[in-house]
């Protein structure tokens, strides 16, 4: 394809993608606002695990009905369902509410982000993926700084146009995802050549049986208790589930939803393996950094917002970077070691984070951070990609998004689980100690601090913990709001038991990261191919058509093959003549022997 064809292309997809990762971007700095607001900032998880459990099960569906059915009509239909979800989730009135509606969001989610990694392994060589890739970054980038602002801007209004202003978050989507649609159906056009399979719809009950009781137990195990009777339900269902998911792909074969051949490559098992991990500690620092700037360092949603920058600008940095020198050298085996590298060594940095540090301290932890993962995550999916053949593109590629799923979705539900563990415990905690609670004592009998509305709240809470002090440890799981404004003596318990909370979950994802740095030695990196998947797939059509030839065959496989032969020749000459044309150049006659020998060659 002609460079021209190509940034048409890019330019539909990167409107889908935009879609997706303002969504994901928008929604982390309101969720404080959210939850307050419908009275459940502890169910927060529900909403997040909900998006990402649909987009993770969906995600491999897509790329087997792409390769059925081709790339456009699904990416369409994943932007339809997303816009209905959209609406659905400015609707909501409760958290459980938000959690379905985020759900079907999720559902074309899973397709938004997955196709378009599938279309660029299709039309781009893994060698030259990197640097296109670069107009990706550029939109993910764009959206992560712009989302986290509108999200703070749009969060923090009462009312715009009537409408409660954290709803606008998810209306926002409806016009834009009208633009991304219109711009899909005028440039989205690349060849597809339909395939007789079966769909898995097995696997894909199998993966549910799987996944959905691990997320469960990771989630609600901390209220259900982790020995009770629903939590070793969902440790007996995950593994049986795991079992017959085994078996119906063994059955399914190249058919499969996940191919079990694709581990065969030791180079995508590994890749898996760390984009599962990666995955965990991605958006364990996602979710937990922006509640930590809001709840521990006090700072409104559109100031977390901004404070997300230099997460943005490490992870843009380090991506177009990694990208170039991908794309000049064909080289990328030392990305995931110095990624997983810069992510372990910043959240062992962030472990020590504590009610007395400065905010700049954790910007220079978020930094790190962005550095780190902008080399892996276009480094895992190019090293999956370049491990199959150019026919397994589109599964190798989702299954590749969907194990990152997998350990972001894990990685979201274990850490809230731990987050809100800890402060059960990390709360009581601060209101023994001495010095904190001589601070409390003194300004709740302040009668400056009594008289001012904004600590009101707060003092009916430290109040009721006079008379029952386990309340206390349940202080932080509804609404938050009573933080706000309030004196910083009385907020500083609160603050004290987050941020010691939050140190937790930084511990959890280090080890984590810390396995992903270990493994990332053991990554067999395979030489980029010079080829893109359509030009490798035209190339076997071609000495397919040129084995049938030469083969002892009746008349009637003879003429069928001559037949092949001509269509072949006629399309490839037609295509060249074509792409020649936009660049200006005239395409003379081949005389080479046989037709057969011409299309190969071209």
């Amino acid at each position: 394809m002609t460079h021209r064809q190509i940034l048409f292309i890019i330019f539909g997809l990167m409107a889908g993608m935009f879609l997706a990762s303002l969504d994901q971007t928008i929604v982390g700095t309101s969720m404080r606002t959210i939850g307050d607001d419908l009275d459940g900032i502890s169910l927060q998880a529900w909403v997040t695990t909900g998006y990402l459990i649909m987009s993770t099960i969906s995600t491999p569906l897509y790329g087997k009905l792409s390769d059925i059915f081709g790339r456009r009509p699904l990416y369409i239909i994943a932007i339809a369902i997303f816009l209905v979800g959209s609406l659905l989730a400015g609707l909501a009135t409760n958290m459980y509410e938000l959690a379905v509606f985020r759900a079907i969001q999720g559902l074309g989610a899973g397709g938004l982000m997955s196709l378009a990694l599938t279309v660029m392994g299709d039309i781009l060589a893994p060698r030259e993926r990197a640097k296109y890739q670069g107009y990706f970054l550029a939109t993910f980038g764009i959206s992560s700084v712009i989302g986290p602002l509108l999200g703070g801007l749009l969060s923090g209004q009462a009312e715009i146009l009537g409408i409660t202003g954290w709803r606008w978050i998810f209306l926002l989507n409806l016009p834009i995802g009208a633009i991304a649609m219109v711009i899909v159906l005028l440039f989205l056009h690349i060849p597809h050549t339909k395939r007789s399979v079966r769909i898995d719809w097995g696997g894909v009950a199998a993966i549910i049986l799987t996944v959905v009781p691990i997320l469960l137990v990771a989630e609600q195990g901390r209220e259900w208790g982790w020995g009770s009777a629903g939590a070793i339900a969902c440790y007996v269902i995950a593994p049986i589930g795991l079992i017959f998911f085994i078996l119906i792909e063994r059955y399914m074969g190249d058919d499969a939803i996940i191919p079990l051949k694709l581990f065969r490559s030791p180079t995508f098992s590994m890749a898996t393996i760390l984009g599962v991990l990666v995955g965990f500690g991605m958006f364990g620092a996602m979710m937990t950094i922006p509640n930590y700037l809001q709840i521990a360092a006090g700072a409104t949603p559109t100031e977390a917002g901004l404070m997300m920058i230099p997460m943005v600008l490490g992870l843009m940095i380090s991506s177009i970077v990694s990208g170039q020198i991908i794309s000049r050298t064909g080289r990328y085996k030392i990305f995931p070691v110095i990624g997983t590298g810069l992510l372990a060594a910043s959240f062992f940095y962030l472990t020590f984070v504590s009610a007395d540090k400065p905010i700049w301290y954790v910007l220079i932890g978020m930094l790190f951070i962005g550095l780190g993962l902008g080399q892996l995550m276009q480094t895992l999916t190019i090293a999956s990609q370049n491990s199959v053949g150019p026919r397994d593109i589109g599964v190798a590629t989702s299954s590749s998004t969907f194990f990152r799923s997998i350990g972001g979705t894990l990685g979201t539900a274990v850490v809230f689980s731990v987050l809100f563990s800890r402060l059960a415990s990390t709360l009581p905690a601060a209101f023994t100690n001495p010095t904190i609670v001589a601070g409390a004592q003194a300004a709740a009998s302040d009668p400056a601090v009594q008289s001012n509305p904004a600590n009101a709240a707060i003092l009916q809470i430290l109040t009721n913990a006079q008379s029952n002090p386990a309340s206390i440890g349940d202080a932080l799981s509804g609404d938050t709001s009573f933080l706000v404004g309030a004196d910083s003596r009385l907020t500083l318990p609160f603050v004290d038991a987050w941020a010691n909370a939050t140190s937790t979950v930084f511990w959890v994802c280090l080890c984590v990261v810390s396995v992903a740095f270990l493994l990332s030695f053991f990554l067999k990196a395979t030489p980029l191919r010079g080829k893109s998947a359509l030009e490798e797939s035209a190339a076997q059509d071609a000495a397919d058509v040129a084995a049938g030839a030469n083969a002892p065959v009746g008349s009637e496989a003879r003429a069928a093959a001559d037949a092949a032969e001509e269509r072949l020749e006629t399309d490839t000459a037609v295509q060249a003549q074509l792409a020649a044309e936009e660049m200006g150049a005239l395409v003379l006659p081949d005389t080479r022997s046989t037709p057969v020998q011409r299309a190969a060659d071209q």
